[in-house]
């Protein structure tokens, strides 16, 4: 495998495993190969608005076109999540029919107003590194010197 794109997947509003099974379809369009597909599951709401309902999360893995950039891809990233009724942020961290994350393509970095590579706080977060280390358990992400499963050990 050249690059690996990695999605993070979360859904709380509507029926959100069954989202959460169909974005993975849509990004299932995004390559010409299978995706890695963590299981489902269920978080607890982390910064949210008090009384948000619990999330569905989940991470794939792919193998981008060979044409792809991140910045290309992650505008088909959030084209699929309007597609699922995605509506401008009016409150940080609200409750979504579909959030998805670009969390890494491959080894690069970006760090411009669009895009941060990799995902500024996805070493932090449990509902990210949990799923990840199904499907890249020994995967370092750039500027970081642990695998995913070290990370997931330190994180509470």
């Amino acid at each position: 495998m050249s690059e690996l794109a990695i999605v993070a997947i979360g859904s709380n509003l509507g029926d959100p495993r069954a989202t959460v099974l169909r974005a993975m379809d849509g990004l299932q369009e995004l390559s010409d190969k299978p995706l890695l597909r963590s299981s489902l599951h269920e978080t607890a709401p982390v910064d949210c608005p008090p009384g948000s309902p619990n999330f569905v999360n989940a991470v794939v893995g792919f193998e981008p076109r060979a044409d792809e950039t991140p910045e290309s891809l992650l505008k088909k990233v959030q084209a699929l999540e309007k597609e699922f009724g995605r509506q401008p942020k009016k409150v940080l961290n609200e409750s979504r029919p579909l959030d998805l994350d670009l969390i890494a393509f491959g080894n690069r970095t970006s760090n411009t107003p669009d895009l941060v590579l990799p995902h500024p706080r996805a070493h932090l977060r449990r509902f990210v590194l949990e799923p990840l280390s199904e499907i890249a358990p020994e995967l370092v992400l750039p500027r970081q010197t642990k695998s995913i499963s070290q990370l997931l050990d330190g994180v509470s």
